[in-house]
């Protein structure tokens, strides 16, 4: 193996061209026209780089003919899937064993065994694994999916046969949710992996996501190196993931194991894989099994202190397993967060990264702490692609270290530009629910607003305390009058008059005439400041963005608190902002219009469905907060939307009345 092509983007193809350079391999990057405009880092440190053209997945990374023609124009041997895109489809891993190069993965066959959740429950069934009761027949009709719903009984869980990531899934509690769920799965599931088949299985009430990483050769040897715990998610995708679980002792891993060992044998099964269950005490059922390297096997790689994509390599090489099953060792505790481009409710965001410092950290090797990551300062977060921005991990000796390590780390990476949820990953590691190691599936779904309040809380004193010093040291040209000005500072859409005088090193501050303050900002060597009020002062960094308003705005971070601060100033004292939100629906980020529901002259319901905009892979349903009659609709199925776009207008209240 000389030259491989890694048939993806980001973060996972740096991964491969890390072990690829220690192992004397060169690289082939592919590109869409949307990576090479941002700028893509695996593109700069690839060996060669092929452009592919387009921007959606389906014109870049889901084009087998143009990844094979990159094969064939850049004298690639061999092929690397990384995770998502094609990595799952057999037909392209057919494709690249039939162009006469090798497959970094498992043959075909397995991947269709496996790949699809239905035939994976069959098999699993045949080798004695537990699985939960459902339907995964041909019939796809809506008709038959709520008969064999009435069936299992509710709630019930639906799933897209392809794909993983949690895309194509819905949870439904009753009967009247069903067909919207199968519609709005379906519609996911044909958008991100090309087919739409569904089942539906039932669904656990309190369970944990468990996993055990699987490896097999070419020689019949397969072997577990543990599990991960996966479930805290949102929108059924997984944000923080740890090795061990706390749930599971050894008794219970050596069962989990052997069940995986079994799936993966009893399908031929080659390579790195990842066996998904659902576990409620010392209960498991079989989810899935994910047929490439999962997004989180870095906590594996700490915990084993192997190189997982090293394994693969050798094992498409024809290579035995490097070790056996009783030759694994697993030490201490790691833990992995998911850095994502979406704010602290889950929607996510597009935009600019204006500002990039990340703490002492090894990369694509295990260490105490590891940052795989595909940023850069100027890079362009672009709605085409996962929101996932890159993944921290911590390695110690206990779990309760490993957590500290973690948001010592999270609090001194600065990712300026966009909104990341950067704040909120601090929030889940350091509450009791998580640190006692109880958090369900379910946990986020209950507890996500008590979070938010507490980060909402830190957010404002932060505010109070060093708001005002942004534009100190941002914009200080308004300011620079011996004689107090007025100023209107907004921060989540509430703003204050205040009256600014300039003095020496700092800002003296009168909120609606009362007693002035002093707010101090002395500027650090690295760029970022020092500010203060009544004796308590904090680090800070602020980078301007644009806003839709047109305003100055700003993006601080402050240890484990990010702000957005907006220069209200010249907008009219009785600004009409409040009055246009209760008239409009807009769009909340970039995204490709999927559905138009709402019709010009319809009545609204508070929070009905009006608009559907797919971003980073994900559908959204767009509402009105209140009763509304639509008066124009601006958009159409199909159409690009960009942040502040107005989607809809309502009727004044009076005419809908």
């Amino acid at each position: 193996m000389r030259r491989i092509l890694i048939a993806n983007r980001g973060e996972i193809a740096r991964r491969v061209i890390a072990t690829a350079r220690r192992m004397g391999i060169e690289t082939v990057a592919v590109h869409s026209d949307a990576d090479a405009d941002a700028g893509a880092l695996h593109v700069r440190e690839a060996t060669l780089a092929f452009a592919l053209g387009g921007t959606a997945s389906a014109d870049s990374y889901l084009r087998v003919d143009k990844l094979l023609a990159a094969a064939r124009a850049c004298g690639a041997d061999a092929v690397h899937p990384g995770y998502g895109f094609l990595s799952e489809d057999a037909g392209f891993a057919q494709a690249v064993i039939g162009a006469g190069l090798t497959w970094i993965g498992p043959p075909p066959a397995a991947i269709r065994a496996l790949g699809s959740k239905a035939a994976a429950k069959a098999l699993a069934a045949a080798r004695g694994v537990p699985c939960l009761p459902g339907y995964a027949g041909e019939d796809q009709s809506e008709a038959r999916f709520i008969a064999e719903a009435a069936r299992i009984g509710y709630p019930v869980m639906v799933k897209a046969v392809a794909g993983g990531g949690g895309r194509g899934m819905r949870l439904v509690a009753e009967a009247a949710g069903l067909p919207q769920a199968l519609a709005s799965a379906r519609s996911e599931a044909l958008a991100g992996f090309g087919h739409g088949e569904l089942l539906i299985e039932r669904a656990v009430r309190h369970p944990r996501h468990v996993e055990v990483q699987v490896f097999a050769d070419a020689h019949g040897h397969a072997i577990h190196l543990g599990e991960r715990d996966c479930s805290v998610q949102r929108r059924h995708q997984k944000i923080i993931e740890e090795a061990p679980s706390p749930a599971v002792d050894a008794a219970l891993r050596e069962r989990m194991g052997a069940c995986a060992v079994a799936l993966a044998q009893g399908a031929g099964y080659v390579g790195a894989g990842t066996v998904e269950f659902l576990l409620e005490g010392n209960d498991f059922y079989l989810m899935e099994m994910n047929t490439r390297l999962q997004v989180e096997h870095p906590v594996t790689e700490a915990l084993t202190g192997l190189d997982l994509v090293e394994w693969q390599v050798r094992v498409a090489r024809g290579e035995p397993l490097p070790l056996a099953q009783d030759q694994v060792r697993l030490r201490g505790h790691a833990i992995e967060v998911r850095l994502c481009a979406e704010d602290e409710r889950f929607v996510p965001r597009t935009g600019h990264v204006r500002h990039l410092s990340a703490p002492p950290a090894a990369a694509f090797a295990p260490a105490p702490l590891r940052f795989d990551h595909a940023l850069a300062e100027g890079l362009e977060v672009t709605p085409h692609y996962d929101a996932m921005l890159g993944k921290l991990v911590a390695h110690a000796d206990t779990r309760a270290a490993a957590i500290d390590q973690l948001v010592a780390a999270l609090a001194r990476l600065e990712v300026l530009g966009l909104p990341t949820n950067r704040a909120f990953l601090i929030e889940c590691l350091g509450d009791e629910v998580f640190r006692r190691g109880e958090a369900l599936i379910s946990w986020l779904s209950s507890d996500a607003d008590r979070l938010c309040d507490l980060l909402y809380e830190k957010e404002q004193t932060a505010h109070d305390q060093c708001g005002l010093a942004v534009i100190l040291t941002q914009n200080p040209s308004p300011l620079a009058c011996p004689f107090a000005a007025p100023l209107r500072l907004r921060h989540r859409g509430e703003t204050q008059a205040l009256s600014v005088r300039v003095r020496p090193g700092g800002l003296e501050v009168a909120p609606h005439g009362a007693e002035p303050r002093g707010l101090d900002a002395v500027p650090l060597p690295d760029g970022a400041w020092m500010a203060g009020a009544s004796g308590v002062s904090r680090r800070l960094r602020a980078v301007a963005v644009p806003l839709p308003s047109g305003h100055a705005g700003w993006h601080v971070q402050s240890g484990g608190v990010d702000w957005w601060v907006e220069d209200a100033s010249f907008e009219p004292a009785a600004g009409d902002a409040a009055a246009r939100a209760a008239t409009e629906l807009r769009a909340p980020f970039n995204g490709r219009v999927v559905a138009v529901k709402a019709r010009v002259g319809q009545a609204l319901a508070a929070r009905e469905t009006a608009v559907v905009v797919e971003s980073m892979k994900l559908e959204h349903s767009l509402a009105p907060r209140a009763p509304a009659r639509v008066a124009e609709v601006l958009v159409s199925e199909g159409q690009q939307v960009a942040p502040g776009q107005v989607l809809l207008r309502f009727a004044p209240e009076k005419d809908a009345a």
